[in-house]
């Protein structure tokens, strides 16, 4: 049985009912119009996957209808079968030069034309796996860039201020005193802590994209969250953050160990960007088909340009008071997204920033 779409265009209803009927059969979806205008409206409408078009129709030819479609961005790809009384070569000709990829001549047999609309809607299913391929291939190759700025970057500063210390501590050591050694040596352990969390969130945003399947679940998001609270509490501490949380969550499908990870992501997020303290309120919205959990925060917000590029991979906030590498948003978008999800931001300068992602909804909750 045939899958696709197909629009039939043809003036003669005797053709318009064989061909629909005789596909129809085959397991193909298929419309049928009468005249050129009305097979530029349907296409736009709902753009099929092959067109069988008759060249001479009152108002617009066969010629124009294909023209049309191929100056057009939109339409451009849609294979266009030519059918038509006409049969000398210069109509042929014709039919090839404004972009038709076949062309079959009246009285036609049917075995023939089905022969080549299976041929072309193979060849139009290949290229467009082509093209997805290509969009996959660039980008890889955006994230590869990427990878490669990050590490030759992110890692540079903390790995300047180890090395820089170490040396210090090497060659004055015996000359330091307590105090300036116990400094020295945290400023040490600090940068070693900061590369060591950019090595595993790369190691992570890696291991998200090549995993095709998780064993997916209803989520006790308290649990969740308690083990989020318990991995940030130094950080918490340090911040005098406060943090409101609900008592009871909705149920939401999802993989423990990546919903705890965007969870880390945006509390820590609140923690750095937020006000002083930080007043962090974790919160959840069930909607139709879906949970949307957030966390707002109290920070000065985030002004509207810098919003459509939040989860641009690798992409840093321009607050100079926060410290981050920009790692953080892209792996909750890359989660989310294998998790059936997406993620959300709104933020109004002045009034804080609330960002958010979504779980499909257990069933039967």
């Amino acid at each position: 049985m045939g899958q696709g779409n197909i629009l039939i265009v043809d003036d003669t209803p005797a053709n318009l009912r064989l061909l629909s009927n005789m596909l129809s059969d085959q397991g193909y979806k298929v419309r049928s119009v009468i005249n050129g205008q009305m097979a530029l409206t349907a296409i736009h409408a709902a753009p099929p996957d092959l067109i069988l078009l008759d060249i001479r129709m009152p108002g617009m030819s066969g010629y124009e209808v294909c023209e049309a479609l191929k100056g057009d961005s939109g339409t451009c790809e849609i294979p266009v079968i030519f059918i038509s009384a006409l049969d000398e070569i210069h109509d042929k000709v014709r039919a090839f030069t404004v972009g038709g990829v076949d062309y079959v001549t009246k009285p036609f047999q049917f075995e023939e034309v089905l022969a080549r609309v299976e041929t072309h809607l193979a060849l139009r299913n290949l290229q467009r796996q082509l093209q997805d391929e290509i969009v996959a291939r660039d980008k890889l190759i955006g994230e590869l860039d990427a990878y490669a700025h990050t590490v030759a970057h992110d890692l540079k500063n903390p790995l300047t201020v180890l090395v820089g210390y170490s040396e210090l501590l090497e060659k004055r050591h015996t000359q330091l005193s307590d105090e300036q050694l116990e400094r020295n040596l945290h400023s040490i352990s600090v940068s070693a802590r900061r590369m060591t969390s950019i090595i595993n969130e790369l190691l992570l945003l890696a291991s998200v994209r090549q995993v095709n399947e998780v064993q997916l679940a209803p989520l006790d998001m308290g649990h969740v969250v308690g083990e989020v609270q318990a991995r940030l509490q130094d950080m918490l501490v340090r911040a005098e953050a406060q943090i409101e949380a609900p008592e009871a969550w909705p149920t939401a499908v999802g993989y423990g160990p990546w919903v705890e990870e965007i969870w880390v992501n945006y509390v820590s997020n609140a923690v750095k960007y937020g006000g002083a303290p930080p007043q962090i309120c974790l919160g959840a919205t069930q909607r139709e088909d879906c949970v949307c959990f957030w966390v707002r925060d109290n920070g000065p917000g985030i002004p509207p340009e810098q919003l459509n590029r939040l989860f641009t991979p690798f992409e840093r906030l321009n607050q100079a008071h926060a410290e981050g590498h920009g790692l953080g948003l892209s792996i909750v978008q890359r989660i989310a997204e294998k998790l059936n999800g997406a993620v959300e931001v709104h933020s109004t300068v002045g009034e804080g920033s609330v960002f958010g992602f979504t779980l499909p909804v257990a069933p039967n909750v």
